[in-house]
């Protein structure tokens, strides 16, 4: 009898501890095709890289990664969200890299009970009306990196300014958040076809419009085929031109060249950014994949050093989803850019600056801080946003 006893006993425990051993699942929904692929592939690498310097664990919790490529189409990333949700039992969802995908997956997502951390795509949507308390953003929200440039171009004395961005929720976002803080004549607003490739014609267009200054927001290969059909033309030389880091990231400037050599633009991050984190993340990602983190990487680790200390907080117990959600709050983790925590909207409040692409005595391309434009910046949505 006692030796029955024992027995059930050791199975019991057996038991309860291959269910504590069960690994939390975290599902990345993000875009690794098409020519913004590398968007994807950077924020993967970067979170990869953290559950990897902890030996398969966030907050020394067991974590299970399933990645899928959305193919930066909101139906398939509703799909994704739904098969990770409800066959793959995900207990956390991230990495949505396009704010038009975001917008037809979060708010479906924080609906079933399921916290969704981006790493990348903050429309001002979800920073104000629509923010909820299952959402995080651990990067930015749109506009800021072009309110940054906005408070930049000012401050330099440009007064008559060219905008181009695609015509998705982030590039509406992001000439609005330029437009915010920059007071000066606009020569110009285009709208683009997300994913175009040629623009023959919105450079004739803004050659005739005469500004001195050109606004950008083109992420991933656009960027790349702007600003190689923008130097071609010989615009380069006699018009100046601005962006948020989205459109010179190090990928970005690998594929330029020395087309975008002397061009300011504003990020939160930069791989000089002077932090023992930083320093540290930058190493290990040069080591882990043999090329320099974009700050897409730097999100994509910083993410999962967020999910790591709610995790921590709460045991890897995702029954206690409140406790999950009041670590995420709390921002218990030292990030790469230094001071950093969140507002009521659960967008960050951080210092951000203006970098500026140069060639270094290696001859490599790449951003240097420039200087400290904002210091605990909050988005404008903000006041917007009632947590139900």
């Amino acid at each position: 009898m006692k030796k029955s006893i024992a027995v059930l006993c050791l199975l019991l425990f057996s038991a309860s501890f291959s269910l504590a051993a069960e690994p939390v699942k975290i599902g990345m929904i993000t875009t690794l095709s098409t020519k913004a692929g590398y968007l994807g592939e950077d924020i993967r690498d970067g979170f990869k890289l953290a559950i990897a310097m902890e030996q398969g664990k966030l907050g020394g919790v067991p974590v299970e990664l399933l990645v899928d490529d959305d193919g930066r189409k909101p139906e398939k990333g509703r799909q994704i969200a739904e098969r990770f949700i409800k066959k793959e039992h995900a207990h956390i969802l991230t990495g949505i890299v396009f704010s038009n995908v975001a917008m037809a997956v979060v708010p479906k997502v924080v609906k079933q009970g399921v916290y969704y951390i981006s790493p990348n795509a903050g429309p001002s949507r979800l920073a104000g009306k629509g923010c909820d308390p299952r959402y995080f953003n651990v990067a930015w929200q749109n506009d800021n990196l072009s309110e940054v440039v906005g408070q930049y171009v000012k401050n330099k004395g440009y007064t008559n300014v060219y905008l181009l961005a695609p015509n998705y929720p982030a590039g509406k976002d992001a000439l609005a958040g330029f437009k915010r803080f920059y007071k000066g004549k606009i020569a110009g607003e285009v709208y683009t076809t997300l994913g175009q490739s040629d623009y023959a014609a919105e450079l004739a267009t803004l050659r005739a419009a005469k500004p001195d200054a050109v606004f950008f927001f083109l992420p991933g290969g656009m960027g790349i085929n702007f600003l190689k059909q923008y130097a071609q033309a010989g615009l380069k030389e006699s018009i100046d031109v601005f962006g948020p880091a989205f459109s010179f990231d190090e990928r970005i400037l690998n594929a330029v060249g020395d087309a975008a050599v002397g061009v300011v633009n504003g990020s939160q991050w930069s791989v000089d950014l002077d932090t023992p984190a930083n320093k540290e993340f930058v190493d290990a990602f040069i080591k882990a994949y043999g090329r320099t983190p974009t700050l897409y990487a730097s999100q994509g680790y910083d993410d999962a050093r967020l999910i790591g200390s709610a995790l921590r907080a709460v045991k890897g117990d995702m029954a206690k989803l409140e406790e999950f959600g009041a670590a995420l709050e709390k921002a218990d983790f030292v990030s790469v850019r230094g001071a950093f925590r969140f507002g009521a909207n659960h967008h960050p409040i951080q210092d951000i600056y203006v970098r500026q692409v140069v060639k270094d005595t290696t001859g490599r391309i790449t951003n240097r801080i420039l200087s400290k434009v904002f210091t605990d910046h909050q988005d404008a949505y903000a006041a917007e946003c009632r947590m139900q």
